[in-house]
């Protein structure tokens, strides 16, 4: 049986993380009582092969020393164990919970909303600490975080490693669960050019201007050959993702190509890829 452990706060996405995780075929278990993680594989794994389970601060215990030994149980070499961890920034959820007017599980009437926020990160620390794999999700809509759960969890029938190439913009922060980042603001500019300005690297014009780019060529062939020397590395460490983020100033132009670039290229080696452009549409609802 493959476990997916889905945490993280509240307003991060896990609900509709677990939806689109259902739809993949997983049995998915909202909300389960740590005391009963030890039994998991006793009780379902003769009856689904992937299953997802959240946790969260509603059912964590007040030992949290017997959540991680609950945790290390789970994860025990003789279990097929990985843990997915949302979260946003702290406004973001503000912002989150004050549109859809939802009432926080750990806020009360002696207990403001900030508050509760901040004490949930404390609680569900432990978790975060032992992620596999942590998705920030400020920046995502929900159409993107859908996407990228699809792609992230869809069923394998050989365990691979998978790659996540993401193009940002510095500007609106860099990606907090990135494993390498890669700056490449040092490379020529398209949007000083007047007439490049409005396309982005996914557009012909923009990718015209940077196949002249001897600087581009070279910052490509360095990216790939260094990802070349260590992916099988971390194949080797039992690593089950990886995520490389390529930034710039505006996340329109020069991480766009270098990410889609990479890809095209990486794709050749039959790793098993997602391109994501986080910053090419801001759109901070989920």
């Amino acid at each position: 049986m493959q476990l997916l452990i889905v945490s993280g706060r509240s307003g991060s996405g896990k609900t509709i993380s677990l939806n689109v995780l259902e739809d993949l075929g997983y049995y998915c278990i909202d909300n389960l009582p740590v005391e009963l993680g030890p039994q998991l594989y006793d009780i379902i794994n003769k009856k689904h092969s992937h299953v997802a389970v959240s946790l969260d601060a509603r059912n964590l215990p007040t030992d949290l020393s017997f959540l991680k030994e609950v945790l290390a149980d789970l994860r025990q070499p003789r279990n097929a164990c990985r843990i997915l961890y949302l979260d946003a920034e702290d406004s973001i959820l503000l912002q989150r919970f004050s549109e859809t007017r939802r009432k926080h599980p750990l806020s009360s009437e002696t207990v403001p909303l900030i508050t509760a926020i901040q004490k949930e990160h404390a609680l569900l620390r432990p978790i975060a600490e032992l992620a596999d794999i942590t998705m920030n999700t400020s920046k995502l809509t929900t159409s993107q975080l859908k996407h990228l759960i699809k792609e992230r969890f869809a069923q394998q029938t050989v365990p691979q490693l998978q790659i996540l190439l993401q193009s940002f913009a510095f500007k609106q922060g860099s990606p907090a669960e990135a494993d390498y980042i890669f700056d490449v603001r040092c490379l020529p500019n398209p949007y000083w050019q007047p007439e490049l300005r409005s396309y982005t690297g996914l557009e012909a014009p923009v990718k015209a201007f940077f196949d002249k780019e001897p600087l581009v060529q070279t910052m490509q062939k360095n990216i790939y050959d260094f990802l070349m020397t260590w992916i099988p590395e971390f194949s080797k460490d039992n690593r089950s993702y990886l995520t490389v983020a390529i930034g710039c100033t505006g996340g329109q132009h020069r991480s766009v190509y270098i990410a889609n670039w990479l890809y095209e290229h990486l794709k050749k080696e039959s790793y098993q890829l997602i391109v994501h452009h986080r910053d090419i549409i801001i759109n901070k609802e989920l």
